[in-house]
């Protein structure tokens, strides 16, 4: 199994330019092997608040076609982020994209102070999937500060839980904090993915990492690389690599 966590640099609100970032790193992605790759936080318009309902994606939309070929046809996962509208009301979410080209959504369950002026919260979108017999879950930002979430997460048998953050330098080191211990207590890989570049006009701290079941770190970005963080799982063991685009 080789799963990737992206790490880019968004330019707010600039839909197009996001979304030719994505496409070069699923296509980097998919020449190392690649089976899933994960993005930041609302990663395909940048974290955004007051600008998220002129921002908004729906399911259906257009926008994820190409996104959805490129995953037919190189038969990755593809999880990707923004502020999604369904029906009338707005979340942060990300869209979950697989091989047959199927869309699910996964919704932020716990969100930030100030967050709810513009979104909703809802435990009602947390698919899982399945690569190779292991169970995937999904956490935004926000989730994984809420121990309640990562404990949900292993009581569905939980073995690979992926977190698509936007934390800045000064919230870096307890995301670290939590992660690795979420990963101990609970016995799960987890694979976290953070921009590298300004968001909402504010820095964020990169160092996109992977911790194995036992809790150990194996590998982390540094806070202002532009590429992959890939890991692979050969009988139980995890190695990594760094590609930087």
């Amino acid at each position: 199994m080789i799963l990737a966590a992206a790490q880019t640099k968004p330019t707010r609100g600039n839909i197009e330019a996001n979304l030719e970032d994505h496409y070069r790193l699923i296509e980097l992605a998919v020449q190392n092997g690649a089976q899933l790759i994960a993005f930041p936080e609302m990663s395909i318009t940048g974290y955004e608040r007051a600008d998220a309902q002129k921002l908004a994606f729906k399911k259906d939309d257009s926008r994820l076609n190409h996104m959805q070929r490129l995953a037919s046809e190189n038969n990755i996962i593809i999880v990707a982020g923004a502020p999604i509208q369904i029906e009338d009301e707005m979340f942060i979410g990300e869209f979950v994209i697989s091989p047959d080209q199927s869309v699910s959504i996964y919704t932020k369950q716990f969100l930030h102070e100030g967050e709810d002026e513009f979104f909703q919260s809802s435990f009602n979108y947390n698919p899982m999937i399945r690569i190779e017999n292991q169970n995937i879950s999904f956490a935004i930002c926000a989730d994984i500060d809420n121990p309640l979430h990562p404990e949900n997460a292993h009581k569905r048998a939980t073995n690979i839980y992926i977190a698509s953050i936007f934390f800045s330098p000064n919230g870096i080191p307890n995301a670290y904090r939590d992660l690795q211990s979420y990963a101990e207590k609970h016995k799960m890989n987890v694979l976290m993915s953070n921009f590298s570049g300004e968001s909402w006009g504010s820095p964020s701290a990169g160092q996109s990492a992977f911790w194995n079941n036992k809790g150990e770190l194996i590998r982390q970005m540094n806070d202002s690389d532009f590429g992959l963080l890939l890991v692979e799982n050969k009988n139980d063991n995890w190695t990594s690599r760094i590609i930087i685009d």
